[in-house]
């Protein structure tokens, strides 16, 4: 029987006040931006001052080759002016749980926001079932549970879902399901006859479960929220990796944004207008006749120009792949690959790494197992927007406000 126990190790009372007092100070929030000598306005982000994480978080899958960003700031581009004074950060009624899916994450999450952990027992028995105990009380508190249904995804949903039930028979207050990646989401509709649409299924199985809210990052399709009968909260990882575009200090003029798929063209668009209304390109795929291959053909300009393909996740990378490709006929001079979810099913390693991509950026709302890690790769952390997230939910506060 196998045993997965999380906890978090004891803080001082004296490191948590002043962790605490100092998180939100006038000085933390004042930022300077870099300077260009440039005709056209650039692209520009904060100089931002690093913390160092009060102990090591422990990756269960290996240390990434370049690290989670753990700054207890937000990013430049979620503006501190929108800083909500009334988000009050009481933690006394506020628990925070991680099942086993992403536990480097949940632990980002509540350093961030100054918490411990709550101590959870979970097991698997020899025939698979799942075994749930919280280790302290819940009665009359508002529970945070952070547990992305990642693969293998039916395993991970149902742990959610018996730690959802956990809190409730333990007469939780309010149980919020953190779902960093929500699986099944691209199952929201239905292409063909006599299909199921598995995304309401799982929220249905979410909402009877006991959940009372949902927060999810980044969702495929946003028709996904309208699946919960409970308030769904999206959280919008962009920022998170328009803070790092920035920090490359890319001349507006020459960065263009490009959609893989016609599908994720509101996505660019929105992307490129937070980079100094850059210009957009679609990459369209059409088959002309059944048995016929697959045709790509390019709408926008990209030529001597970085190209900045932007998607909700990366699977196999067959789509992303093809379109960098055919970036690079078209006369890119880079091409830069950004997500939010790297599932990153096979053959997805071999695509990204063959050479087509200069970069790509990934955030940690999955794990990513050591061995799929490759010189290009550059892993973001989102911990900061959840952990705010989760506060602003906790306090009744705006959350859309972080965003807008």
């Amino acid at each position: 029987m196998a045993s997965f126990t999380i906890s978090s190790p004891s803080k001082s009372s004296s490191f948590l006040s002043s962790s605490l007092s100092s998180l939100f100070s006038p000085s933390s929030l004042s930022r300077k931006s870099f300077a260009f000598n440039i005709s056209r306005s650039p692209i520009c982000a904060p100089n931002s001052l690093k913390c160092e994480l009060p102990q090591p978080v422990n990756y269960e899958n290996g240390i990434p080759t370049v690290p989670v960003l753990n700054e207890r700031i937000l990013p430049k581009f979620v503006e501190s002016n929108r800083m909500d004074k009334a988000v009050n950060r009481n933690g006394a009624k506020l628990k925070l749980f991680s099942g086993t899916a992403n536990p480097a994450l949940s632990q980002e999450i509540a350093w961030y926001m100054g918490l411990e952990l709550g101590k959870i027992n979970i097991k698997r028995f020899a025939d698979g079932e799942i075994y749930v105990q919280l280790q302290e009380s819940v009665r009359g508190c508002d529970v945070y549970l952070v547990q992305p249904t990642c693969p293998p995804a039916n395993e991970n949903l149902m742990e959610l879902l018996i730690m959802i039930d956990a809190c409730r028979r333990a007469s939780a207050k309010n149980i919020t399901a953190v779902i960093p990646y929500f699986g099944y989401a691209r199952a929201d509709r239905k292409t063909q006859g006599r299909e199921s649409i598995a995304a309401k299924l799982v929220a249905n199985l979410i909402t009877e479960a006991g959940a009372d809210r949902v927060l999810a990052c980044d969702l495929h399709s946003g028709q996904s929220m309208g699946y919960f009968d409970i308030p769904v909260d999206h959280v919008y990882c962009q920022p998170v990796v328009l803070d790092y575009l920035a920090s490359k200090k890319i001349c507006s003029g020459d960065l263009v944004v490009v959609s893989p798929d016609v599908g994720g063209v509101a996505r660019a668009r929105s992307f490129a207008k937070k980079l100094s209304d850059a210009p957009l390109a679609i990459v369209d795929k059409r088959r002309h006749a059944h048995n016929v291959a697959e045709v790509m053909n390019l709408i926008g300009d990209v030529k001597g120009k970085v190209a900045v393909m932007v998607d909700d996740m990366i699977d196999t990378a067959g789509t992303i792949a093809k379109g960098a490709a055919l970036l690079h006929q078209e006369g890119a001079r880079e091409v830069y690959a950004c997500c939010t979810h790297a599932v990153f099913s096979p053959p997805a390693i071999e695509r990204l790494s063959g050479g087509v991509f200069q970069e790509v950026i990934i955030t940690n709302t999955l794990p990513v197992a050591e061995k799929n890690y490759f010189p290009q790769l550059t892993v973001l952390s989102v911990a900061n927007l959840l952990g705010e997230t989760i506060w602003r939910v906790h306090d009744d506060c705006s959350v859309s406000s972080i965003f807008l």
